[in-house]
Parts: structure tokens; sequence; C-alpha cells
């Protein structure tokens, strides 16, 4: 079996068996993709099916030198994945990652804006031109409703469930969940669906797609991220702004004022609580309040 081949039925096993987005194989797919480089730049001709355990070592070494910790981490994982399907189909009889440890990673808090900062980095939007009540639209979005990017640019308006506050969001793996919208989101989508999504050419294909560019496409993960980044600049955030930082900050905000962690958990679209209890760390200030105010021996001395 030749790598190419490998990495093409690894990738229909990912989206038919696992229901993973097409980003997150692509993802899989470059680090197998990396291995094979490697290997053809170190004339190593060895097939996926007989690769040896010191071979997948000598490349750890390789790009142990070249990224961090955390991304040779996933690198590792992502590699022991591939193996293992290799194994469920019968190609090969062991993993040859299997002794092969990744690096030890301390847990990541998410970076955050403040609320402050978040008004900044809306007050920063030029209103002025079409495309700023439009970033206006997608800045309140991805807070007001904690989206991912990839979620923010695949809503439709078929998605828009307004009477009864909810949206409907299509997350990692196309696993669909709703997600209850602010009042004040819904007035700045409208304002851009009714003075401005309206009156410009569409393209066939994104006909239901919320936002959209100039020429009626729609919009990409890298112009959502380029939009940010920029208005982050204007204001004057010295942060590492990403559209990520407002989902992070829709979950911090939330918790902090009280909310239920299982409730944020949910509309994050966590499968797991304890990825959603990485916000817990964030500020151990709010934890004490919730002692003082909620526990029924708070006032016993």
């Amino acid at each position: 079996m030749k790598w190419k081949q490998a990495r093409s039925d690894y990738g229909h096993y990912l989206k038919i068996e696992r229901g993973l987005s097409q980003n997150s194989i692509d993802n899989y797919s470059l680090d197998i993709l990396k291995l094979e480089k490697w290997l053809d730049s170190n004339n190593i001709l060895v097939s996926p099916t007989v690769i040896s355990e010191e071979t997948v070592q000598e490349f750890i070494y390789h790009i142990a030198k070249k990224v961090n910790p955390r991304t040779q981490s996933r690198i590792i994982s992502g590699l022991r994945g591939f193996f293992n399907y290799l194994i469920f189909e019968e190609y090969r009889s062991t993993n040859p990652l299997e002794l092969i440890e990744s690096p030890k990673i301390g847990r990541k808090l998410p970076d955050t804006l403040s609320i402050n900062e978040v008004d900044m980095l809306i007050a920063a939007i030029d209103l002025s031109s079409p495309q700023g009540e439009r970033n206006r639209a997608i800045l309140e979005t991805l807070y007001g409703c904690g989206l991912r990017v990839s979620e923010l640019i695949g809503l439709k308006l078929s998605d828009l469930f307004y009477d009864e506050g909810f949206i409907k969001v299509t997350g990692k793996g196309d696993k669909q969940r709703f997600v209850p919208i602010a009042a004040t989101t819904i007035k700045y989508i409208e304002i851009y669906r009714k003075d401005i999504r309206r009156h410009q050419p569409v393209d066939v294909l994104a006909q239901d797609t919320l936002f959209l560019n100039r020429r009626g496409k729609p919009l990409t993960r890298a112009m959502i991220f380029t939009i940010v980044k920029q208005l982050a600049e204007v204001a004057g955030i010295r942060k590492t702004v990403s559209p990520h930082t407002f989902r992070h900050s829709f979950a911090t905000h939330l918790l902090e004022n009280g909310a239920d962690l299982r409730a944020i958990q949910q509309m994050l679209g966590h499968e797991s609580i304890t990825t959603t209890e990485v916000y817990t760390h964030i500020d151990t200030t709010h934890l004490r309040t919730v002692i003082d105010t909620y526990h029924p021996r708070k006032d016993k001395i």
C-alpha cells in the first residue's frame, strides 16, 4: 500500500465512520504528509504498512527541533490514530508509535478579552462602509453566541430561528445544536441582512449563506482572522486576538456572571464537560464568590 492511497482511505474512514469535519480530516492528512515528505527527503523507501518504530522515532526527533511541544504532541497523536486505523484494517499488526511518548505540556488557558476590550473592538469598526455593518454583525455573533469560526462562516439564513430565540449551529463532525441568541445580536444581524446583504449580488451557491464577501460568496476562515486582527490593531489591543478569543470570552464572561457550567458546555457544543472546565481556571476570585454566596454553611463560624 502506498502512502497516498493510505491517506485517502484514512480520510474516507474519518469522514464516514468518525463523522469528522473536512477541516479536521485535512489536519490529520497534513500530519501524515509531513512524515511522507521527511521520508522522501531522506531517501527512505518504505510503505506505511511496514515502516518501523525506529524510523518513526527519527522523524519525531526531527520535528521536535522545529515545532513547539504542543504541536509535536498533536502530530504524534494524529499519526498514532493513522496507524491504529491500519491495524484495524489488518494492514499492520503493530503501531510504530505505541511506545513513543508525547512531550509533557501544561494545560493552556484560553486568552480572553475583558468586556471593555470587546466594546473597544466593536467601536473600532468603520461603519461608513457596507463591510463595517457586516463586520459588526460578525463580531456580535461570535461573542454573543460563542461560535467557532467554522460555525460562523457556515451559518445559514435558514438557521435563524428568531421567534424561538435560537440559531441552529453546525459544529465539529457536522453535529448540530441550538444556541440561544440575544436581542442585541439579532438587531445587528438584521441591520446587516436588510440594509447591506439584500442589496448586493449573491452567488448562486451562497443564496442561503448569511455572511458574504463583496463578491457575494461565503467568507473564508482566513478572512475572519484578518478582520479581527486588523480591528485589534485599530483598537490598540496588544493581546493576540483571534476569532476564537471571542468564543473563550463568551464562556468566561458567562461563568463569571454566574452561568451554570453545564449550560455553557451545551452552548459551546463540547462533548465533554472537562473541555468546558478549562474556563474555571481563569478567574479563581469568581469561585471564591460562589462559595461565599451559595454554600449553606458560609456563615457558620
